[in-house]
């Protein structure tokens, strides 16, 4: 390799220079992608031409720690460093914007336009820029879409994501991975023997950018099972090193194809029985008590903040977006209540969400219940209301009744002076109102101070609106204006 062009062989070397200040490269690629190695020729020219900037390069795969720590999704890639701090990236073959980022951080460029091939050097080779160019443009052509309207991208993103029970978005096909990650996912997938289907993003790019949002995950490979986001690479690692990958495809109803060949055979010879599998005594009541601990139920793969698998982590943040208190329970650490729960309940995936002891479905079911508004009526239905925000409440408070006397005490056991003033002056016009003890809940006594502005109580509410506290409460008593005003 040409040029000043050193290979990084550790994260601290790395930590290390980008501390000292000096502009810094560093070119992710890897030695199986063409567009790696035509781009690490123009990358050696550029550090003939820019001998302030120190060119470095990083063997994505080799090193995943430094991958993942710029989250690197595919190579060609590269990150720009200035005055200690990662400035900028790139992503691809494009040897003019190359050279015009490296000519920003060497501080020989300030234009916002690509730079010129002559940018690149005289010895930058015409035959190389115009390969890698070529390439891109060509990359471009292939995986050009019409333009549609968000709708229908949003619903030729879900039939793709739905079009298999266990779905890859990758970089190339299954038999020929352009990056590193995918073939990685593709290998654990075939190591855990299940079918799945695949879409290559690089041959549409308005797939590419829309999964991006309509699963809010930025980077690929993409692994879906029954439409819902598994998560990309370094999840689908974990969770096939830990063993936990083949119980969630387990658990979603998704057959390996040796247990699918076994079935069939089974099948073939008479060998499937029905039958139901019966739950001890002990078993049964504890499940029972624990499906009615909360109002709210959730049993799942972790806790609410660190959820371990991303159907899971769906429910939770529906519960927390309907304003839902649950409990919860982690059946990764008890096999017991996890296999026992799915004959309990006749429900054999996770997660499951009880509503007052009684399930109410899966992930799935419960995503589609909040599209439809569905969720929020069942859980009124049965006297389950989001939790609401201070000012939420105080809103309703204040508006529950037309007169609304927020006081020290009851009017018939008021706990001071003033309180007990303003009770005498409104029943002495006979006035109607509601009250509310404020030294029974110190969050509504501080809110309300902010929320009205007024420091003090009693505070007296007319159709949502302050009248004031007790002095004007009583001028308006004593001038024969107080029912006029509440009456208004």
């Amino acid at each position: 390799m040409g040029g000043a062009v050193k290979d990084i062989v550790s994260k601290t070397e790395l930590d290390n220079l980008s501390q000292s200040g000096a502009p810094v490269v560093l070119h992710f690629w890897a030695s199986w992608c063409d567009a790696s190695k035509q781009m690490d020729q123009v990358f050696s020219h550029l550090a003939t031409d820019f001998p302030r900037v120190h060119f470095f390069r990083v063997e994505a795969e080799e090193h995943p720690e430094i991958s993942e720590a710029y989250s690197v999704a595919a190579v060609p890639y590269f990150v720009f460093f200035k005055d200690g701090k990662a400035v900028d990236s790139l992503e691809g073959a494009d040897p003019s914007s190359l050279a015009n980022k490296v000519g920003k951080i060497a501080g020989s460029s300030t234009s916002a336009e690509p730079a010129a091939p002559a940018s690149l050097g005289l010895a930058a080779g015409p035959i190389i820029l115009e390969t890698v160019k070529a390439n891109a443009k060509a990359t471009v052509q292939d995986g050009a879409q019409p333009a549609s309207t968000p709708e229908a991208l949003k619903t030729r993103l879900e039939k793709l994501t739905n079009s298999h029970p266990v779905m890859l978005f990758m970089k190339g096909t299954p038999k020929e991975p352009r990056c590193g990650f995918s073939r990685k996912v593709v290998d654990i997938l075939k190591e855990e023997r299940v079918d799945f289907g695949s879409f290559d993003i690089l041959s549409d790019n308005e797939v590419r950018e829309g999964l991006k949002k309509f699963s809010n995950w930025p980077t690929f490979p993409q692994l879906y099972c029954n439409g819902e986001l598994l998560g990309g690479a370094d999840i689908a690692i974990a969770m096939h090193e830990s063993g936990e990958l083949k119980e969630a495809f387990k658990d979603l109803g998704i057959t390996t194809i040796d247990s699918k060949e076994s079935q069939d055979e089974a099948v073939k010879g008479g060998g499937i029985t029905s039958g139901s599998m019966g739950l001890s005594e002990t078993l049964q009541a504890r499940l029972q008590g624990l499906v009615n601990s909360n109002l709210v139920m959730l049993f799942m793969k972790g806790k609410p903040d660190e959820p371990k698998c991303g159907f899971s982590g769906k429910v939770v943040e529906i519960l927390n977006q309907e304003k839902i208190e649950f409990g919860s329970f982690d059946i990764l650490l008890d096999n017991e209540v996890r296999q026992g729960l799915k004959v309990y309940s006749n429900w054999s995936s996770y997660p499951q969400l009880y509503v007052k002891g009684e399930l109410l479905g899966g992930s799935d079911i419960v995503l589609e219940m909040q599209k439809s508004g569905e969720l929020k009526k069942v859980l009124s239905e049965k006297g389950i209301i989001g939790k609401q925000s201070l000012e939420e409440r105080l809103k309703t408070l204040i508006n529950s009744a037309e007169v609304m006397l927020f006081m020290k005490g009851s009017p018939d056991e008021p706990k001071c002076g003033f309180s007990s003033k303003v009770v005498k002056a409104l029943r002495g016009e006979n006035v109607s109102f509601g009250s509310f003890d404020i030294l029974t809940d110190e969050d509504v006594r501080q809110g309300i101070k902010n929320f009205s502005n007024w420091p003090t109580f009693p505070q007296l509410y007319y159709k949502g609106e302050l009248i004031g506290g007790c002095d004007i409460i009583m001028e308006l008593s004593d001038s024969g204006d107080l029912k006029a005003t509440l009456s208004e």
